[in-house]
């Protein structure tokens, strides 16, 4: 108990003691409920002997320990100085020993004492502080532990199609019956997605690390960077049952890029469109070179965007009707495009797919 606790109770048994009050002494048993939560508010308790726990139903819906009173500390103000029902439970831990002061007598004491009511004043006040604090650090702890559960899932979901791939084109490249081109094929494709998902972390590793290097960018022909990426993605949604359809030919022209974190970005997006598409369907991308920039469209014939996350779409742990994932995929892509100087949006109608698009400024 600190010390204004003590000079409070102090002052309170010696007010009791000049009342002449030596009754309203009551014992309860381990276990005894003393009051619920919403009991009216009639009086106070000061403990003598034993312990009390006060507790109260918080917004998880679980019953929280929000104090443990021991002798020579008091409970139960609260609701008697405001006239409202009782806000928690207490319960005797032990057997346990305590002092009533009805509310009449204690307003009684607060109007003939005005002293007495600034010390009880302040003494909700230091109580009311350090309940919040304590509250605040478990609150601070239990979200960090929820962005650490978050991302962890997050990992595992993007780290799956790369996984599947792997595992099949292992079984194809270590098959006595598979020829060796095709074995070939299968160990550059392992290759390909070991270094789709390192490339993966590395995104991750930036994101919770903004203040990182800064990111090093190199001039590339788009087509001969972009033809090979549709190829390898196509091969990989096919097996989804979904096709990709590109409208014309990449144009061939030079970009600024980080050509790996770029292809996170289509690989984000574009699986996004497949698993709006459990039944399968067709992701159309379209290239339009405007006066300073390039325009990507990438255009799916899904669901559409869900209009309870449509204006917060690019929001971190944004997610609608999805077994896995967290919503931070399109967190990634915002990041990703913004850094490489572009700006990226979507627009859909409900039940009739949705249009992704960025910009990515043209080398100069």
């Amino acid at each position: 108990m600190s010390s204004s606790e003590t000079r409070f109770v102090g002052a309170l048994n010696e007010e009791l003691r000049a009342l002449g009050r030596t009754g309203h002494r009551l014992r309860f048993k381990a276990g005894d409920v003393i009051f619920t939560a919403g009991d009216p508010g009639d009086g106070l308790y000061i403990v003598e002997s034993g312990c009390v726990q006060i507790s109260a139903v918080v917004g998880d819906g679980q019953s929280r320990t929000l104090a443990l009173i021991g002798p020579g500390d008091f409970f139960g103000e609260m609701a008697v100085i405001d006239d409202a029902p009782r806000s928690a439970t207490a319960t005797a831990e032990h057997e346990t020993e305590a002092y009533f002061l009805a509310r009449g007598e204690l307003l009684g004491l607060l109007e003939r004492r005005p002293q007495f009511a600034i010390n009880l004043i302040r003494e909700f006040s230091s109580r009311m502080r350090a309940l919040n604090q304590k509250y605040a650090a478990e609150i601070l702890q239990t979200e960090r532990l929820a962005v650490v559960g978050r991302f962890a899932r997050t990992i595992v979901h993007d780290f799956k199609n790369p996984l599947q791939v792997i595992g099949l084109a292992a079984e194809l490249a270590c098959s006595d019956f598979t020829a060796p081109p095709m074995r070939h094929k299968a160990q550059n494709r392992i290759a390909q997605q070991v270094e789709r998902m390192t490339n993966m972390l590395q995104e991750l590793i930036e994101f919770t690390k903004p203040t990182g290097q800064l990111p090093v960018y190199s001039t590339v022909n788009f087509a001969r960077y972009m033809s090979p990426l549709a190829d390898e993605i196509r091969h990989e949604i096919a097996e989804r049952r979904v096709q990709l359809e590109l409208g014309h030919p990449p144009p061939e022209i030079e970009v600024r890029v980080q050509p790996e974190r770029l292809s996170r970005l289509f690989y984000n997006l574009l699986n996004n469109a497949v698993d709006e598409m459990p039944d399968g369907g067709k992701i159309y991308l379209r290239f339009f070179v405007e006066a300073s920039a390039l325009r990507v469209e990438i255009e799916d014939t899904g669901r559409g965007i869900a209009s309870e996350i449509a204006e917060t779409l690019f929001e971190p742990f944004t997610t609608h009707g999805k077994a896995h994932g967290t919503g931070l995929g399109l967190t990634i892509c915002k990041k990703i495009v913004e850094d490489h100087g572009g700006r990226i949006w979507a627009h859909s109608e409900r039940g009739k797919g949705a249009t992704f698009c960025f910009t990515l400024p043209l080398s100069v």
